[in-house]
């Protein structure tokens, strides 16, 4: 969709009005028609009794336009602040005007708030991994790990292992480079750990404590697992950002032996309790966020 397509009046930076306050979001990435995020950050807003507009910019659609118009015309119509998701947390940033420093630091933008006249990118990935990860994998053995994908929801679920401990980390990912840019940046952040790229051996991952997969393989969209699965071992603990399905190949056969899991859509719901936070100035409530979310599955399956 193009904003020029909106029929939507303009509301600003979350405002009061006469009735409540009004607040516009979007998201902008590829292939995001079926998103459930509408659903999520509008009844969130509905609870807070806050009027929200929420729109997808499908770069997927020939009439959508490019990333800069979208953010141009965004900021020109008042917008609170967009989501941004595959292929553009990496992209955007050029187009900001201020990063937040974990958003710095990871080298990857997830959410972009329209403040004053600035556009400020932030990453709420790394706190929704953080905070899912100490839900539910807080006392697990983080000595050695290895993470697949170096992408921008990798950087981010990198940065925020080696804040919870990781001693040694391992990136693997299908594009060299990126892996070598993501270890660099890492790097200069925790210069006391053991970061390195490599691709592991069979070995090497039956040694391993722990094992990340934040690439969309074992998603709906791209089947299959970043691992073999008889490599797997009941000493370890999985995580994976992929969300839907709930159970991911990888995590399924994980599971079976008796490691310790985390899925993805425990991260997807607090990254947006923060996103939803930094929108609106209003404190998210997981629970009902993830109640809602759920019902919205439901009712698109």
């Amino acid at each position: 969709m193009s904003l020029n397509d909106l029929q939507v009046p303009v509301s600003g930076n979350v405002i009061d009005t006469e009735q409540s306050p009004v607040c516009q979001l979007g998201l902008i990435g590829s292939g995001i028609g079926h998103s459930l995020s509408p659903a999520l950050y509008k009844s969130e807003a509905t609870a807070h009794q806050i009027q929200c507009t929420y729109t997808l910019f499908d770069l997927d659609e020939p009439e959508t336009g490019d990333l800069s118009e979208l953010l141009a015309q965004a900021e020109r119509s008042l917008f609170s602040g967009l989501n941004i998701t595959i292929p553009c947390k990496q992209s955007v940033i050029p187009l900001l005007d201020t990063l937040s420093l974990e958003a710095k630091a990871i080298g990857a933008v997830n959410t972009v708030c329209f403040q004053g006249h600035k556009r400020v990118g932030y990453n709420t990935d790394a706190e929704g991994f953080r905070e899912s990860f100490l839900a539910q994998l807080q006392h697990v053995n983080l000595e050695r790990v290895i993470q697949f994908g170096a992408g921008g929801v990798g950087a981010a679920t990198a940065f925020s292992l080696l804040e919870l401990g990781a001693q040694k980390l391992t990136i693997v990912d299908v594009i060299d480079d990126r892996a070598h840019q993501l270890v660099d940046r890492l790097k200069a952040y925790f210069p006391e750990r053991e970061i390195t790229m490599t691709h592991p051996s069979d070995a090497e991952i039956k040694a391993t404590m722990g094992i990340v997969n934040a690439t969309p393989i074992g998603s709906d969209k791209y089947s299959g697992s970043v691992v073999e699965l008889n490599l797997l071992s009941s000493h370890m603990w999985v995580a994976d950002v992929v969300y839907s399905p709930d159970e991911t190949v990888l995590l399924k056969a994980a599971r079976s032996l008796g490691c310790p899991t985390l899925d993805g859509l425990s991260m997807l719901i607090h990254q947006a309790v923060r996103a939803f936070e930094l929108f609106t100035g209003q404190q998210a409530d997981v629970t009902r966020m993830l109640k809602r979310f759920r019902q919205s599955q439901a009712n698109h399956a």
